[in-house]
């Protein structure tokens, strides 16, 4: 599965991205979701993930409200709508297909993209 992130730039405080993440494989429909955020001198953290033939989405607590992730099977992406964004916000996102195991670890996702760097400014 190869995954390519889009979307990602300058922000200020209390603005929006969308970002966008498009998969080259046949079955995308059979793979939930997930997308990533590593800070500078950070671990790469869990933000947002959405389970495969579901609705169902889950979330970190420090973007719940704020962020959500939706795909469309038809167009093989996933989506990270981010609104109300924060100077701490500011990371490479990455999105990942799911492996096995729990939706926020980093160890369940065997696929990754490039990542997409946001930036906002206070």
């Amino acid at each position: 599965v190869q995954l390519v992130e889009s979307g990602g730039g300058l922000a200020q405080a209390g603005g929006s991205l969308r970002l966008s993440c498009v998969a080259s494989v046949r079955t995308f429909s059979t793979y939930s979701m997930g997308w990533f955020g590593q800070a500078p001198g950070k671990e790469r953290e869990f933000v947002a993930a959405i389970i495969r033939g579901t609705s169902y989405t889950y979330y970190a607590d420090s973007v719940k409200a704020r962020f959500t992730i939706s795909r469309d099977n038809a167009k093989n992406t996933v989506y990270l709508q981010m609104n109300s964004l924060k100077p701490e916000d500011t990371a490479v996102y990455y999105c990942a297909a799911h492996s096995s195991g729990g939706y926020d670890s980093r160890s369940s996702y065997a696929n990754w993209g490039q990542g997409t760097q946001v930036t906002v400014s206070s």
